[in-house]
């Protein structure tokens, strides 16, 4: 009995460890399926993830794509008011009254007439209507300036120099290094239909514009000029505007005979300058460089004109010793007027720009040597 006892517990003794290793291994595989199965769901997920991430960049490129054509189609469309406005004010018969009004001040009355005689020659005539009045007419590329209490005189140039600046209205394409041109939409201007435009500076150095051209004509109805923060400065509002087949029966009566002859412009050397400029707004370039005498003090000074296009900007230059007063930096209506000595020179900056692009030209001034 003893015997039989110790044989059965000898087997159970035998048997254990191979149970034990079945268990072992029945518990290693669900051990490894459970694994495979939580892989398999972080893998699952993980791909997941990558599908809605590659989703998502492909909606951004998507949206980006979306926004560089609009913006690619809005520049055509901006270019092609444009050309269409130049196009009106070279080759049209026309005539337009506006009026300029500036923040504090009594609104300005233009009248500006345009004629394309039979011969082929461009005429222009722009004539302030308030006060003792002040006229300016072009004959091709000549243009007359007539002012109470002053000797008329005529200049060689294919454009009048009045509110609207010429380059927008004959050149707009020349605006494109300084400005960028967007189609807004449609708006109702002095009860015509009208396109909207706005007029950005590339490097936001500047003053903004908003213009408005008429859908019917191409003529310009209305153009605003916006400080930094968005205000109107300045608002030219056409308040009539008729086109016509013929040219207006005035300019028949410009006897061009009796006009002033062109002065004659000094031919010379550009004056070299003993400094130079170590910024400029993009888009701006200098135009005109000369030395002047200023007729109340006698000072010397050097001069440079800067443009874009749409708006010039004067820099003069002259010892410290001659300088008169301290630091001035103020601005009126749109112009800043901005006077720093630093040391070596006085340096002036006079010009339609906000005054931190006025400050960062007068900044960048390097003397070479001191004058």
């Amino acid at each position: 009995m003893i015997n039989l006892l110790d044989n059965r517990v000898a087997v159970r003794c035998v048997q254990l460890p191979f149970v034990f290793k079945r268990c072992l291994i029945a518990s290693l595989i669900s051990s490894l399926v459970v694994c495979s199965g939580v892989s398999a769901q972080q893998t699952s997920e993980a791909n997941a993830d990558n599908v809605q991430t590659a989703k998502q960049s492909s909606a951004e490129d998507e949206r980006q794509s979306e926004e560089a054509r609009q913006d690619e189609e809005a520049a055509k469309t901006a270019t092609h008011w444009l050309q269409r406005l130049a196009k009106t004010v070279s080759e049209e018969n026309f005539q337009v009254s506006f009026v300029v009004t500036r923040m504090g001040q009594e609104t300005t009355p233009y009248l500006w007439r345009h004629a394309v005689m039979e011969d082929g020659t461009s005429m222009e005539q722009l004539n302030l209507q308030n006060g003792p009045g002040q006229e300016q007419i072009r004959v091709g590329n000549t243009v007359s300036v007539f002012e109470p209490d002053s000797q008329p005189y005529s200049v060689n140039s294919g454009a009048i120099h009045g509110p609207i600046p010429s380059a927008l209205l004959y050149n707009p394409e020349s605006l494109k290094a300084a400005y960028k041109f967007v189609t807004v939409g449609r708006a109702r201007v002095s009860g015509r239909t009208a396109q909207q435009l706005r007029v950005i500076s590339r490097d936001n150095s500047r003053f903004s514009y908003q213009m408005w051209l008429d859908e019917s004509s191409g003529m310009l109805l209305k153009f605003n000029t916006l400080d930094l923060q968005g205000s109107v400065l300045e608002q030219i509002q056409v308040t009539s505007l008729s086109l016509s087949q013929q040219p207006h029966p005035y300019f028949a009566k410009v006897n061009k005979a009796s006009l002033p002859q062109p002065m004659a412009t000094r031919e010379g050397e550009t004056p070299t300058h003993n400094w130079k400029l170590g910024y400029l707004p993009q888009g701006m370039e200098k135009v005109k460089q000369d030395v002047r005498r200023l007729p109340n003090t006698g000072q010397v000074v050097e001069y440079k004109m800067l443009s874009d296009g749409l708006v010039d900007v004067s820099v003069y230059v002259q010892s410290a010793r001659q300088a008169l007063g301290s630091d001035v930096a103020l601005r009126h209506e749109l112009n800043t007027f901005l006077s720093v000595n630093n040391g070596n020179v006085q340096i002036t900056v006079v010009g339609e720009i906000p005054l931190p692009t006025a400050t960062a030209i007068a900044q960048s001034i390097q003397v070479i040597k001191q004058p």
